[in-house]
């Protein structure tokens, strides 16, 4: 995968890639990252890429022209079309099944914003997906591309090591992931539950299934709506309402 930032602070970007599953991904050949100052590409003699809005108001817009020839340069000559994303509070809600789809393309090219917004026209005539991380503002893209590119990274192949772990964590499932435990099997008296010691792994997976359900039932029961509960788990949420 081919994975490029359009940012105008791209040293942001240079202790994340660096360091644990992201450089990991890199050393084995999984991804390429490539970070780019868009100021680069502006017109403008003094190297703005920003300007006021027409019809007046607070805070500076950036100019389309910088960021459609960042783009256009960045885009392959083959035809094949980048999937390229806009940081953006006005986006869809990122989520874990946007992840795996995008864990999916060969090139992902993002846009971080700064000021006060962007140019329409980037919206409707470059990019094909806005995303946002939450209902809340942030100073710019940068943050919020970091967590989309590592919660993309370590879907590649190999990348994790266990191809079991990324199919089981939470919101992948459906649910929110069931509880873990290590050693000791004793801890200051908070012990272990009994069945993940019990060598059953019928049982094991059985309580981990419950347990996934009782978590999400308890603390995201909005993940609940349209779930395609079985009927097992129907008997399960009775118990949970009983306080079972």
């Amino acid at each position: 995968m081919k994975i490029d930032v359009l940012s105008l602070f791209p040293e942001m970007f240079s202790g994340v890639f660096g360091q644990s599953i992201l450089k990991k991904a890199k050393d084995l050949g999984k991804v390429n990252y490539n970070v780019v100052n868009f100021r680069e590409f502006t017109t403008n003699k003094h190297q703005k890429v920003d300007d006021y809005p027409y019809g007046g108001g607070a805070g500076m817009v950036l100019q389309p022209q910088p960021l459609f020839d960042a783009v256009e340069q960045l885009a392959p000559t083959d035809g094949k079309k980048p999937r390229v994303i806009l940081m953006c509070p006005q986006g869809q809600r990122f989520t874990q099944k946007h992840a795996e789809e995008l864990a999916g393309e060969d090139h992902l090219i993002f846009i971080c914003g700064h000021y006060e917004g962007y140019d329409e026209r980037i919206r409707t005539h470059l990019v094909t997906d806005e995303f946002s991380i939450g209902d809340y503002v942030l100073t710019g893209g940068e943050l919020p591309a970091m967590v989309m590119i590592d919660s993309v990274v370590r879907l590649l192949p190999g990348v994790l090591g266990n191809e079991d772990s990324p199919i089981k964590d939470s919101h992948s499932t459906g649910l929110l992931e069931h509880p873990q435990y290590t050693r000791p099997a004793d801890f200051r008296g908070h012990l272990v539950p009994e069945v993940l010691l019990s060598g059953n792994h019928k049982h094991i997976e059985e309580w981990r299934e419950k347990e996934a359900l009782r978590r999400t039932f308890n603390r995201r029961p909005d993940m609940l709506e349209g779930y395609p509960l079985t009927e097992q788990q129907k008997k399960w949420i009775k118990e949970f309402e009983e306080g079972k």
